[in-house]
């Protein structure tokens, strides 16, 4: 079964993908569908023995631009509707060992133009409202390949989150002619005490109500809609942040940091008025909360969606900068 049902108590839709699951779960290294496919060896997904970065269509995919009819009938109050879309994986090398953040500068920048491309090529088709760009890293997370390897969803409808804060910032900008995001950056650069690291045009900070303890969030310091819109020099200078974010979380507590990598931008679905006060970001949330405890999402978290963090932002942000420090002086 694989089609979308609508919740009419939360305004938003429900995918059911029953055959996810049986996807591949946690392989052995020597069978990693993400390998390249040696000489003489099994083939995998990726039908060559060397490559610097791959995208395919996810053999188990949540949305799919074959998209069967649903499996029951569609009401007034319960509507439904197949899962129309896409989804991607992105493979970051076809080294098995490596991780986000053992990539090379200029790989990283490579994979900039890949979520570029691939942004432009899923938002032009017509069942797709919105690209996100994604990384599970960690089995805390949910991680069932440790390849380093990312996802790019394209969904048929603007995702609960993002909508959320798209029509936030609609709001803020009918009443303030401001993208509030770009506020809160500049917000952000003149107290200085949570910032992690900052270049020419891109900065990444620990946000001022960070749900989680060591989030951090990465975007352009002016506004920039999309991937899309992004120049040559600033692409480079988000690379550079985004590699640099995950080298800090692997000094933060001396392993390599469990997180999730979220890309928040414009919708596809069309309406240009969203450029005006959507502005590209990222977001990091690990789920750990110190080296041996992880940050579960909870009654509080879960039943309400009210979250409690147990790092101040401003300590989560010195940890972060000081862990650098102490291995680059």
């Amino acid at each position: 079964m694989t089609e979308r049902r609508f919740d009419p108590t939360r305004n938003e839709w429900v995918t059911f993908a029953t055959h996810r699951q049986d996807r591949t779960y946690k392989p052995k290294a020597d069978f990693c569908p993400l390998c390249p496919t040696k000489s003489g060896a099994r083939k995998t997904e990726i039908d060559r023995e060397t490559f610097e970065i791959v995208t395919f269509d996810n053999r188990f995919p949540a949305f799919s631009p074959t998209a069967p009819e649903p499996g029951v009938s569609s009401t007034q109050f319960h509507p439904v509707a197949p899962a129309n879309g896409r989804c991607e994986v992105v493979v970051y090398s076809d080294d098995h060992h490596l991780t986000f953040s053992d990539l090379t500068s200029a790989r990283v920048r490579m994979l900039v133009d890949v979520w570029v491309d691939r942004w432009k090529v899923l938002g032009s088709e017509d069942d797709i409202a919105y690209v996100m760009p994604f990384e599970n890293k960690g089995e805390e997370v949910g991680t069932t390949l440790s390849h380093p390897h990312g996802q790019i969803y394209g969904y048929p409808f603007i995702p609960p989150v993002p909508l959320k804060e798209l029509t936030t910032a609609e709001d803020y900008f009918e009443k303030n002619h401001r993208c509030v995001e770009c506020d809160a950056i500049q917000g952000e650069l003149h107290d200085g005490s949570r910032i992690v690291f900052q270049n020419n045009f891109v900065v990444a900070w620990v946000p001022f109500w960070a749900r989680y303890p060591y989030e951090v969030h990465v975007a352009p310091k002016h506004h920039e809609p999309n991937l899309a819109t992004l120049s040559d020099e600033v692409r480079k200078d988000f690379a550079d942040a985004l590699l640099r974010v995950a080298k800090n979380y692997d000094l933060l507590f001396g392993f390599s940091l469990p997180y999730i990598m979220g890309f928040h931008q414009s919708p596809t679905d069309g309406d240009m008025r969203w450029n005006d006060f959507s502005h590209l970001h990222v977001e990091f949330t690990p789920p750990h909360r110190s080296a041996d405890k992880l940050k579960f999402l909870a009654g509080s978290e879960s039943a309400g969606g009210a979250f409690i963090s147990d790092v101040a932002p401003e300590s989560a942000a010195t940890l972060l900068r000081e862990r650098w420090s102490t291995v680059n002086d």
